[in-house]
């Protein structure tokens, strides 16, 4: 027997999903242990393995790979949290990534921070200047050496930077990725005077055009980079002393994985992987359910993620943006913010009620947990409003106490707003559900879709318990809470459900029409280098497709539009069809009347995708049926709880998941324990169990 897992490591909780391809599916939560995150690794390894009825050991001897998913990269990032690193440029061009492009002063800015100029914070330089030093050289636009690069004063810049106790260095000079040569000669340079310090090359992280996208994503993976090395190391090492046969793979941002060994060379790529295995989960359930216009939100201890699928494939981008830069990823697009179960309520300068983006995380935790944390969060309020059980959660492994919740509760947001505590963790509760349900705009209409056009699928810890809510926000009729054997550790199953996705990007700036066989020879060297990378994973594929496509804008316009390509050999009719296709998604962007033919097309970057599909397509298994639709019989007790602040508390049934069977059908409302998540099924609502154990939950009388 061979299994593949999934393992998702959250800020607040770590996640297993075990599937042997034959039908057998479990699931495991355990909470993260930061800072060494692998011990939490084994500890829902050895969850899984318990299930099983055998050793740790024993199941990583049976098992052909583990997909493995972090938010630590992104954590350390967002939080700052990384080592020095040094960085050398062109001669002339180090203020390069203080100046930001302008851009850095508006990237990643609320339209509510952008009106207040003079509050915004401008000190969020990615390194000191002491650390970005210039070496001398000059490549121009079309890969020729104007000035050879000067060594002697490379290895005084390198030297310096050494002596200052930098131990990873960012190297991007000016068209690198036109001709890469003098990036690689001061890698060398580097490894001369110290071979183990860490060397990143704009030309193999980033080969894009645009200067200053290009520095920050080769710095920020240089900044991440060492330490991603040293803990899948680690934590790899220890998989193979318990006996694991098969590679570890690391999710990616575009919805993928790779080879633990590959990944910290490119470490930015990593930075979105457990965002990401929520969505691609979404898409492989949406296979089994018939559905192909999903939104996919996953609630955490941390973050509430949401993502997009139309047509049954996944939104991507080719950008994101950490901390205001702009960082040069191929990504599924994920829309994050600080609004998981263990995001902090506070009040603001004005008395108004907020949530988030400030996390209890699983250290200390909400004032519940009952760890040392003092602050009030999603979790505590919905402890004392009755939505979670009083005998804990994880099945009553992680004791809560109503005590001190309400304590938190009291203290900091019911007597400064001259509120009961139930009435203050109400209000939390609703501010949760509509900051969410906004954020569920900004992904969906901003986009141009409708909401009404979607199902919902709603998984994470905290998830479950406010999905109907958000989902009414925005007038979507249909919510899967995707229970049966992967409940709340969905984006683990997500992770067990990849493939290994690689992709490969040259920009080569030229006008359309253009040359077919510039293009031709630009994609035969990017499937070139897709191909050799794949065949260095260690994994046998069942099969390999390979998709090419280009970055187009409008001459003089900065929004670039990522447009397919049919695969070769090309010719004139292609070229033409691309524009056409470039035209056709930008007025779906822009608008209909928002393109200008006639200011001419350019092709700006062009990539390969490599997709190299594994043996195993983990799917959720059939519960057994139900023999009326009453769930009666899966009905443990009742509880007072509070849904809507206008109603109160009402006596509330609850339901015991693991006694309903498929066609079972609650009327709101309800709550559905499941171990390691809740459902709340509003008033007005119904949820029907469908033949996998998922809950679908519907206003009543909406057509099934």
């Amino acid at each position: 027997m061979a299994y593949v897992i999934g393992v998702d490591v959250g800020g607040t909780f770590t996640d297993a999903v075990l599937d042997d391809d034959g039908g057998t599916v479990l699931a495991a939560k355990s909470p993260s242990t930061p800072p060494d995150y692998s011990r939490g690794v084994l500890d829902v390894l050895a969850l899984l393995a318990e299930q099983l009825g055998v050793t740790v050991p024993e199941m990583l001897a049976d098992t052909h790979h583990i997909a493995h998913g972090t938010t630590s990269s992104l954590n350390a990032l967002v939080m700052g949290n990384v080592p020095p690193v040094g960085f050398l440029t062109t001669h002339g061009h180090r203020d390069s990534i203080f100046i930001m492009n302008v851009e850095g002063r508006y990237l990643g800015r609320s339209p509510h921070e952008l009106q207040h100029v003079l509050g915004q914070a401008k000190d969020h330089a990615l390194l000191p200047k002491r650390h970005a030093l210039e070496v001398v050289e000059r490549i121009d636009r079309d890969g020729n050496v104007v000035v050879a690069l000067d060594e002697d004063s490379a290895r005084a810049a390198i030297r310096a930077l050494l002596d200052d106790g930098v131990r990873a260095i960012a190297v991007s000079l000016l068209w690198s990725f036109r001709n890469p040569v003098h990036e690689r000669r001061l890698r060398e340079l580097v490894a001369e005077q110290d071979p183990d310090v860490f060397v990143a090359l704009s030309s193999e992280v980033s080969p894009r055009i645009r200067e200053f996208s290009r520095n920050a994503t080769t710095i920020m993976s240089t900044q991440i980079g060492p330490g991603l090395r040293d803990y899948l190391t680690t934590l790899e090492d220890t998989l193979r002393a318990n006996r694991l046969g098969g590679p570890l793979l690391v999710m990616q941002s575009n919805g993928g994985a790779v080879a633990a060994a590959e990944a910290p060379a490119a470490a930015i790529s990593t930075v979105g992987s457990v965002l990401t295995g929520g969505v691609v989960g979404s898409v492989a359930l949406g296979r089994q359910l018939g559905h192909r216009n999903i939104i996919s939100t996953d609630v955490g201890g941390t973050t509430f993620l949401a993502g997009l699928i139309v047509d049954g494939e996944p939104v991507r981008a080719t950008t994101t943006v950490i901390n205001h830069h702009p960082i040069n990823v191929p990504t599924l697009r994920v829309d994050a913010i600080g609004s998981g179960g263990g995001a902090i309520a506070w009040l603001d300068p004005g008395g108004n009620l907020r949530i988030g983006p400030r996390s209890a995380q699983a250290v200390p935790g909400p004032a519940c947990y009952g760890q040392g944390g003092t602050e009030p969060t999603n979790t505590d309020a919905n402890l004392v409003l009755g939505i979670l059980p009083g005998r804990g959660l994880l099945g009553g492994r992680k004791p809560l106490s109503a005590e001190l919740a309400r304590q938190a509760i009291d203290t900091q947001i019911a007597k400064p707003l001259g509120l009961s505590v139930e009435e203050a963790a109400a209000a939390i509760h609703t501010v949760q559900n509509a900051q969410t349900g906004d954020l569920l705009r900004k992904t969906v209409v901003e986009a141009g879709h409708d909401p009404r056009d979607f199902v919902l699928y709603a998984f994470g810890g905290a998830g479950p318990a406010h999905c109907a809510r958000y989902a009414a926000e925005v007038g979507v009729a249909e919510v899967v809470v995707p229970l049966g054997a992967v409940a709340s550790a969905f984006s683990a199953f997500g992770l067990a459900s990849s493939d290994i996705v690689l992709a490969a990007e040259l920009s080569d700036p030229t006008f359309v029409p253009f040359d077919p066989a510039r293009a031709e020879r630009n994609f035969a060297e990017l499937e070139g280098r897709v191909r050799e990378a794949l065949d260095r994973q260690g994994v046998r594929f069942a099969t390999v497709s390979l998709h090419r496509e280009i970055d187009m804008r409008y001459t003089m316009q900065l929004a670039e539009v990522t447009t397919p390509v049919a695969a070769g050999p090309l010719d004139a009719a292609a070229i033409e069809a691309a524009a056409a296709a470039f035209e056709e998604r930008y007025a779906a962007l822009y608008g209909a009347d928002a393109g200008f033919r006639e200011a001419g097309i350019q092709a700006i970057t062009f990539r390969v995708r490599g997709t190299g599909v594994l043996p195993f397509s983990p799917a959720l298994p059939e519960v057994p049926a139900a023999a009326s639709p009453d769930p009666e019989p899966a009905r443990t007790t009742s509880r007072p709880v509070c849904l809507d602040a206008a109603a109160g508390y009402v006596d509330t049934p609850v339901y015991d998941y693991r006694a309903l069977r498929a066609g079972h059908v609650l009327t709101g409302p309800a709550i559905v324990e499941v171990p390691t998540t809740t459902v709340v099924v509003p008033e007005g609502t119904t949820g029907t169990v469908d033949t996998l154990g998922n809950l679908t939950i519907r206003p009543v009388g909406s057509p099934s």
